[in-house]
This record gives C-alpha cells, structure tokens and sequence, in this order.
C-alpha cells in the first residue's frame, strides 16, 4: 500500500486563518478593495473616492464613497426610485434609468462641493465625454468606479451609470470600450446606439414591435407605462424632461411617509403589582374550584 501524506494535520488546523467574513458570503472582492481604497503616503490622509454602482431587482444604487478605518462613508447617494419625482414613475431599472440616476448623482455631489456651477458637464449627444481641468479654479472631482461583483461586460447598465456622472461633471477614468454601441472589430463607437439606449429608444421599439404582434400581452408587460400615459413615440421627450429636471434640482427630499408605527414595550410591573396579580389570580382559581 503506498504511503499518503497526510496534510491537513494538527499544525495545518493550527496554523488556518479563516478568510475576512464579506469574502466567506461571496459578497466583497478585497483584491480588487484594496486596489480601490489603498491610498498613497504622500497624500496625508486625504481620501480616495469610489463612484459606487449596485442593482437591486427594483433599484439602482449609486454612492460617492470613501474609506475610513473605522468604516466607509457616504458622502451622497442618488437612487432611481428619486426618478417619480423628476416625471418617470416607469422603468426604474433599464439603461435609462440607470444613465440619469448616475447624473442625478453628478449633480447632487458638485452641488454640495459648490462645484456645480464651474463642472456644469455636457447634454449627452451619445459621444463620450471626460470633463476637463479649470486653467484658473479647482480641479473637477474625481472618483474610481467600483462594480463590487458584477461583470464588465460590454453594454453592462453600470456604464450607463457612469456615463451620466461623466455627463454630470464628474471625472471617472473610463474608456468607451464598454458603453453600448462599442464596435469591437472597427474599435469605434457608435454614438447614435448609445443614444438612443440613454434615452429608452430600445424600450420603445419593443413596445411597438409587441404592440403590432401581440396587443394582448403589450397591454399586460407595459401596463404601467399606459396607466402613467407613456407611449413608445413619447419616452424619448419624457428622458429628456427628467434631465432637464434633474439639473434645475438635483436636491434630496425627505419622504412624506410615515415612520412604522413600531408595538409598544409593556411597561415593568413593580413588585406591589406583581404580588396583587398573583392574589388576584389565586382569587380567581378558588372561585372557579368551589363553583
């Protein structure tokens, strides 16, 4: 019989480190982390942003983020359930959607660094657009794109969202290679694509191709778009409009919901309560046995 070599022995299980808990979930990629957030020595503390992009099945995520010893901070965030407010109550998760939840959050950031009227960014003709430096003022403001897990494929709606911070006035280091459109053997892209992909024109051409085919299941797949009085002829003015309004007021505003009313805590019964309760309930037990 030939000999094994045993390997996992008692010095192997001495010696196991457990990997970080976000790695064990499958949920933080720390080699691609630390590239991210390892910033140089000689930048004395001065923290390193992260243009952040995550997709829920009914939300799109976008963050401005930094690290901190003790945590990373927010410093704002722009979602597309924003997007009602601003005139599109449909279609919160498509490319479009995507693409004007990245501009709002351009706008709502250089807002707040009093940076928007200087990087006031571009209206998207489909081109690809890198924001230039001021010869007499700040410099415009620059974050890493993080995608966490999701792949970089070409076409990916996390490029959409970068397009539009890129749009908003934001400095992201980026190529076109990945934006819709991207021709791989001319190494060119199309810009009339990524147009018209900013501006819903694929949704629309599906809504009319449906409604030719099959009336039945376009009423059905795109019922919300009818009840909001959408048409494929009029989502492309509509993405317009919700530009043009997140520009005039890229603002947070606070929710009118009300807060879940949350059950309230039974109060402690002090121990003179507590002594009566008992009498009461031996009260109670006598009674009910003589009867």
């Amino acid at each position: 019989m030939p000999f094994i070599k045993v390997v996992k022995n008692k010095a192997y299980f001495k010696r196991f480190q457990t990997k970080f808990r976000r790695r064990r979930e499958g949920k933080t990629d720390y080699r691609a982390r630390k590239r991210l957030v390892a910033q140089f020595k000689n930048k004395y503390n001065s923290p390193r942003y992260r243009f952040v992009v995550r997709f829920t099945n009914a939300d799109v995520i976008t963050q401005i983020i930094y690290a901190r010893l003790d945590g990373d901070i927010v410093l704002a965030a722009a979602y597309a359930h924003e997007l009602p407010r601003y005139g599109m109550p449909v279609g919160l998760t498509n490319y479009a959607s995507a693409y004007a939840t990245g501009l709002l959050l351009a706008r709502r950031v250089l807002t707040k660094l009093k940076l928007a009227d200087k990087y006031k960014g571009v209206e998207t003709k489909g081109e690809d657009y890198n924001v230039e430096d001021l010869s007499d003022g700040p410099r415009p403001f620059k974050a890493l794109l993080d995608v966490g897990l999701k792949r970089t494929t070409t076409g990916s709606k996390v490029f959409a969202a970068l397009k539009g911070a890129c749009d908003g006035g934001l400095n992201i280091p980026h190529s076109d290679r990945r934006f819709v459109g991207f021709d791989d053997e001319g190494h060119k892209l199309n810009a009339e694509i990524l147009r018209k992909h900013i501006f819903g024109g694929h949704v629309a051409d599906y809504m009319k191709k449906l409604q030719e085919e099959d009336k039945a299941k376009f009423e059905t797949h795109f019922s919300k778009y009818l009840k909001a009085q959408i048409k494929p002829d009029t989502l492309e003015a509509t993405w317009v409009k919700v530009h043009k309004a997140i520009r005039a007021d890229p603002s947070i505003k606070k929710s009118t919901k009300e807060a879940p009313k949350t059950r309230p805590t039974k109060k402690r019964m002090s121990l003179a309560q507590r002594k009566d309760r008992v009498r009461q309930k031996l009260a109670a037990a006598s009674k009910a046995a003589s009867e």
